[in-house]
């Protein structure tokens, strides 16, 4: 009990010390790049900040009053909807995705390609051809761990609207990032996206696991309103 205490204090002594700007910033860093309402949260959050300081309440006790930013971001996103994108549009992510690291390895493989032509020795090119794989396959999983953790999607997900939450549609941590990425190393991919025919919000069982999801992205739902406006 006492160390709940003392993590409270903590929290508290954190928020006191924090700038307007400082306590916004904290709040959004837990909403992913994507989240529909985003900047507009920023914006309400920064005028009601500004009123409460405005009718004379110290800066210190507003902020206090607000709460945890994690706390109050998760609450902010509680009320934004997530929609679940369809089957189709995480698959064609996903072969985007496959491209762009085949085309990584591809590169790769160039250094090795030319020991080939010149004649260096079968030693060289087995090494070579080693090292190139070994890259590529460090990069292809950074690649998406590094992506989805700090932007909540990759270039694949991007370019089809989608994006990556957790349950409460906060942005995932670097652990989360990691776990959704185990079926490809533990050679289960197949059986882990069976997993999102059967589940009510269409995950992954290490999307189960890793207590994540895949929502439509805001920037995606914007474009989509336009269109429909326009037409």
């Amino acid at each position: 009990m006492d160390d709940v205490r003392e993590g409270d204090d903590e929290a508290a002594e954190a928020v006191n010390i924090m700038t307007t700007e400082q306590y916004i910033d904290a709040v959004t860093s837990h909403m992913p790049e994507g989240t529909p309402r985003r900047a507009q949260i920023a914006t309400e959050l920064r005028g009601h900040i500004a009123e409460r300081v405005g009718s004379g309440k110290p800066l210190d006790d507003v902020l206090r009053q607000l709460g945890d930013p994690r706390a109050l971001a998760e609450s902010y996103l509680a009320e934004v909807p997530l929609t679940l994108p369809p089957h189709g549009r995480r698959i064609l992510a996903k072969l985007v995705d496959v491209v762009l690291i085949v085309c990584l390895f591809v590169v790769l493989l160039i250094p090795a390609a030319g020991l080939t032509a010149l004649n260096r020795g079968e030693e060289f090119v087995g090494i070579a051809l080693v090292v190139s794989m070994l890259v590529g396959g460090v990069l292809a999983a950074l690649y998406t761990v590094v992506l989805e953790w700090r932007y909540g999607y990759t270039v694949g997900k991007y370019l089809t609207g989608l994006l990556v939450v957790r349950e409460s549609g906060a942005r995932i941590s670097f652990g989360q990032s990691v776990v959704r990425q185990l079926p490809a190393a533990l050679q289960v991919g197949w059986i882990d996206a069976m997993f999102a025919l059967f589940t009510d919000k269409r995950q992954r069982a290490f999307e189960l696991l890793s207590k994540t999801r895949v929502v439509a992205a805001g920037h995606a739902e914007s474009e989509q309103s336009a269109l429909a406006s326009e037409s």
